[in-house]
């Protein structure tokens, strides 16, 4: 149950959404994680180009200690403690109807983005937890991901099961809870931007 209060009608399951940073020993199937990738499916996308693609390691398996080093020192220091890193990449160009050939997208990193929501919401249904991560080595990653021309690196993120948070540093437990947001008033503006 989330201490969270909405100001306009929201499904609890995004209220419930949340970024931990502490972590249990629970392991995740690859079934289970092609499930959460399942969702990031049937995100939208500009003219359907799917732009979104994964790379991920499970807690142990292959790629593990290559995937997490290239996060930060202190990402690394809870991020490890998950059951599997996954890296969010996006294809710059796509085809449209209206040329032969592929096109710069102006949304891949948004349409990626959208795959990403998609896929953290049905791990919180699911029982699962996740947290993004751009604390990361990103010429590093294009290296050790064998990352082609033509795509960027977007972000990191892990899955895992929350976990108590005094199993993390004394520094860390005091901001293992649910954020606040901004109220809408102060993203959503009618006919014109405002500062």
């Amino acid at each position: 149950m989330t201490a969270r209060k909405a100001d306009h009608p929201v499904a609890d399951f995004i209220l419930n959404r949340w970024s931990p940073r502490s972590f249990t020993e629970a392991t995740i199937s690859k079934s289970d994680l092609e499930t959460l990738f399942e969702a990031a499916r049937w995100a939208p996308s500009s003219y359907n180009s799917q732009p979104w693609r994964f790379v991920y390691a499970l807690r142990g398996g292959k790629g593990w200690d290559a995937l997490t080093g290239l996060l930060n020192p202190f990402n690394q220091s809870w991020a490890t403690h998950a059951s599997a890193i996954v890296f969010l990449l996006s294809k710059k160009t796509m085809m449209v109807p209206t040329s032969p050939d592929p096109i710069p997208s102006r949304s891949h990193s948004l349409d990626a983005g959208a795959a990403w929501a998609m896929l953290a919401l049905q791990a919180q249904i699911n029982g699962w937890a996740t947290h993004a991560m751009v604390g990361l080595d990103f010429d590093k990653a294009v290296e050790v991901l064998h990352v082609p021309e033509g795509y960027a690196v977007e972000m990191a993120f892990v899955v895992g099961k929350t976990g108590p948070k005094e199993q993390l540093p004394e520094a860390l437990q005091a901001r293992e809870m649910q954020s606040p947001r901004m109220p809408v008033s102060e993203f959503a503006f009618e006919a014109q931007f405002k500062a």
